[in-house]
Parts: structure tokens; sequence; C-alpha cells
């Protein structure tokens, strides 16, 4: 699947949460490095106005759909792809490195929340090592002479997963400036998953979830904070949906 912002090209690479697995341990086994980005609707907006958002998303290594949209489109178009949130692909992600004696790293959110992920993560995976938790301060830039620094710590810390929380574009942007800083390491965007696990933020319930209604959830949560994002996505779904049915007939 597919996306076309102003002549450039962004993809989803991976379209089932199996083979997102397999080439995840792949890596590891090999020693090699990956950058993980999981595009849904608000990024399809953000892309279209930053164009460095444009260039870290060409620079990942695996690209998964996260959000109904994006897999409401995917079949549209004719390339069906799993539903695969960020959240959800810390735990299978963090079994498979405990399974291959691969250290962790969790970056982003705050103190209290990566302790509070550090500690479940640890408690609920067997044999799951967490090396490094980094929480960098407000207004941190992923360009900055400090993320260097920092991504200069989670690779001496001996990591060679590391999930990344900041939100789009931030940890998109450093995942892609990461993997030449430190290449033997995984990097994983996943947005708010390690506030859900400290319990400093609440997911929406499965069932609300099953209903493809967890944005409703959200937005009714933080109004003033999500309402004008949400709406600018569903500004843009109806072009969306058409360059989805154009590109099944081509």
């Amino acid at each position: 699947m597919e996306f076309t912002i102003k002549g450039q090209r962004v993809a989803v690479n991976l379209a089932t949460r199996a083979a997102l697995e397999a080439r995840v341990r792949e890596r590891f086994a090999q020693n090699q490095g990956f950058s993980l980005a999981t595009i849904n609707l608000d990024h399809l907006v953000k892309l279209r106005s930053d164009p460095d958002f444009v260039q870290a998303y060409q620079a990942q290594d695996f690209v998964v759909a996260d959000g109904n949209p994006i897999v409401w489109m995917s079949r549209l178009a004719g390339r069906p792809v799993e539903l695969i949130p960020g959240s959800e692909t810390i735990e299978p992600l963090a079994r498979i490195a405990a399974s291959q004696g691969v250290p962790v790293a969790l970056f982003g959110s705050s103190d209290t929340a990566l302790a509070g992920a550090k500690a479940y993560l640890e408690r609920t995976i067997r044999d799951l090592q967490v090396v490094s938790c980094i929480s960098p301060p407000m207004g941190f830039d992923p360009d900055s002479e400090e993320a260097l620094h920092l991504l200069e710590q989670v690779a001496a810390s001996g990591a060679r997963m590391c999930f990344i929380a900041m939100g789009a574009p931030k940890q998109e942007i450093l995942a892609a400036r990461a993997r030449k800083i430190a290449p033997e390491v995984g990097f994983a965007c996943i947005g708010a998953g390690l506030d859900f696990f400290a319990g400093t933020q609440k997911r929406a319930p499965k069932w609300v979830q099953n209903l493809a209604m967890e944005w409703l959830w959200r937005m009714l949560s933080n109004p003033n904070r999500l309402a004008m994002r949400y709406l600018k996505c569903m500004a843009i779904l109806p072009g969306q949906m058409i360059q989805s049915v154009t590109l099944r007939l081509r």
C-alpha cells in the first residue's frame, strides 16, 4: 500500500504482524538494526506540510498500518494490510528481543512513565533486559546536538532495541537519524504505548477499539488537544479514498 504526497511516495512495506516479527527476528540474528514507523491518518496530514517528515518516512526500514482508515484504504486499493497499532508492537517485539538475548532501551515520554513501563515489561516478559531509560527534556529537537548525545547513550548502554515514545514527527525523524548513529540498534516508533503500560495514559476499552471508534474516545478524552487534529484527518479522508481507488484501477 502506498501514498503519494506532493510527488513523494510513502509506502506500507510490511502487510502483516507475522511479516514484521519475522523481519525483526532476522535483523537481530544478523546483528543489524532497523527503524519502524506506524503510519496513520494524522501522519498523512502532517506529511503534506512537512518535507522533513516525508524524508524521515522514506528512510524507515519498516512501515506498518496504524489506524483503521489506512486499512480501509488498502482494501480499496486492492493491497490489503493488517491493522498494527504502534502500542501493540511493543510486547511482541520485546518478547522477540528477550528470546534472542537482545537488551532493550526506552526513550521518550517521562521519567515516571518509563519507570512504570520498565517495571511492567520486565515483570511480564521473562528474561527481558531493559538497560536504558532516557526521557528527553521539554522542547527536545531530534536534529540537535543533544539528540546526538542521547542516541550515543543508547548505543553505549548495549541496547540493540529501542522503543521511541515521542509522537510524530519527532520520533520518526529521530529514528531515521538514529539508524546512522547506531546502525546495529532497532528503533521502533510507538507513540503513547509506554504510557499505557505505566498507567499514565489510558487506552480506549477493547469494545471501543473493536468498533473502530478509538479516535472518538481519544478526542472526547482530550478535545482541546485532539479535536482540530481529527477534523484535519476527516478533511483529507475522501481524497485519500479516491487516491486508493485510483491506485487499484492502475
